[in-house]
């Protein structure tokens, strides 16, 4: 009988599976589901909140149905006229898209900011407080020093005078 192969794990498939495993990694994954279920809720703010209110403002206009055809006959809506097969700049969608767009960079702002103070206030309260070595060493200094001035001095030898 023969003994049964045995197959080593390339060094590249070690490699990957140190990479995956890192934490920075899990948290870049964790950052992306948590990002796309934000952009979810921005999109559903922009087109069913936002919009309306500023149309409604400049007149009733739907951003969405903001487009220019470029050739092919215009429709009622965007969907109806890029299903015609017309070539059309969807003009509403992009600013839907720059308004998400300003958004999210105001949120992640706000969230990198709050952060970056947490973390300054953290390493402050870290640097505040002094190590308990620290505090032991500055006692013995303050103990050899009273007991210094305490001590009596030996008197100065004699000069000789010329």
């Amino acid at each position: 009988m023969q003994p049964p192969i045995t197959l080593r794990e390339p060094a590249w498939l070690r490699e990957f599976k140190a990479f995956i495993m890192r934490g920075s990694v899990v948290d870049l994954a964790v950052g992306i589901v948590i990002g796309a279920a934000f952009t979810t809720i921005v999109t559903s703010l922009v087109e069913d909140l936002i919009n309306p209110v500023i149309g409604l403002a400049i007149g009733g206009v739907d951003f969405s149905n903001i487009f220019v055809v470029l050739s092919g006959e215009r429709q009622a809506s965007l969907e109806a006229t890029r299903q015609s097969g017309a070539a059309v700049l969807a003009v509403g969608k992009f600013l839907n898209t720059i308004i998400k767009f300003l958004i999210v960079s105001f949120a992640i702002f706000w969230v990198v900011r709050v952060l970056s103070k947490l973390r300054v206030d953290k390493l402050g309260a870290a640097q505040a407080a002094t190590p308990p070595s620290e505090v032991l060493l500055t006692e013995i200094r303050d103990e050899l020093r009273a007991g210094r001035a305490a001590a009596p001095r030996p008197a100065a030898p004699p000069t000789a005078l010329a």
